[in-house]
């Protein structure tokens, strides 16, 4: 009965051991899993701080560089609206010059032309003379030499009157040409302030360049166009004889 209550008791207290074994052991792997959580936690935000700063890092480039590229963008429009200005403002002061050459050309021609009439009317007028004179002794062949002189006269009159005529329509019309040249030129020049893109700035500039070259074509011809013979006007040859304009230009 003894040996029987003893194997109880110790029953019992292996029991009670393995329970408090299975105890230490709960306990035991219950604190390494929340140090594994622990330490999975910190990895964890440790990553997310880690890629959250990559994160922020890669931002900061993307702005800079976008930054930089607008600053480049903008600089470059402004060097363009720089230099299509400065190339308008020399533009309107050679157009000046030009138009201001090619008005004194026109008054000096103009001139010429009243000097030579008036150079006519006295030559006339002594011719008259002489040949009142010699009507009074040759009689109707001086009459004959007088109308000849007079359709001569009117001749020349007619032919100077259609030069000038000519050379003023020609002048006229290339002054018109300039004129639309420079509108065309001036009209791109604003548009290429307003470009929004690289490649509209691109195509602007392009059509800026083609108008520039057609405004210098028309100033070439404007140029050449003016009559030749050496007049004061192009600084070749002699002026004519009573040219009161002469070397004036």
């Amino acid at each position: 009965m003894s040996e029987q209550k003893e194997s109880s008791v110790l029953f019992s207290l292996k029991e009670l051991m393995n329970l408090e074994e299975d105890r230490i052991k709960a306990e035991e792997a219950e604190e390494q899993a929340r140090k594994q959580a622990e330490v999975q936690a910190r990895e964890h935000a440790e990553r997310q701080a880690r890629e959250a700063e990559e994160s922020r890092l890669r931002q900061e480039e993307e702005r800079q560089r976008a930054e930089e590229q607008r600053r480049r963008e903008e600089a470059a429009r402004l060097e363009a609206i720089h230099r299509a200005e400065m190339a308008k403002a020399q533009a309107e002061a050679e157009n000046k010059a030009r138009l201001d050459a090619m008005t004194a050309q026109q008054a000096h021609e103009q001139r010429l032309a009243e000097v030579t009439q008036d150079k006519a009317k006295k030559k006339l007028q002594i011719i008259v003379g002489v040949v009142t004179g010699v009507l009074i002794i040759g009689g109707v062949t001086t009459g004959v030499l007088v109308k000849r002189y007079n359709d001569q006269v009117a001749l020349e009159k007619a032919q100077l009157e259609r030069e000038r005529q000519e050379a003023e329509e020609k002048l006229n019309k290339l002054k018109r040409d300039f004129e639309k040249a420079q509108e065309k030129e001036s009209e791109l020049a604003k548009a290429l302030k307003d470009a929004k893109t690289e490649a509209a700035r691109k195509e602007i500039e392009a059509k800026l360049e083609a108008a520039k070259a057609e405004k210098e074509a028309v100033k070439k011809k404007m140029g050449g166009g003016r009559r030749g013979g050496g007049g004061p006007a192009t600084g070749g040859g002699p002026c004519p004889p009573g040219d009161p304009m002469c070397g004036s230009l």
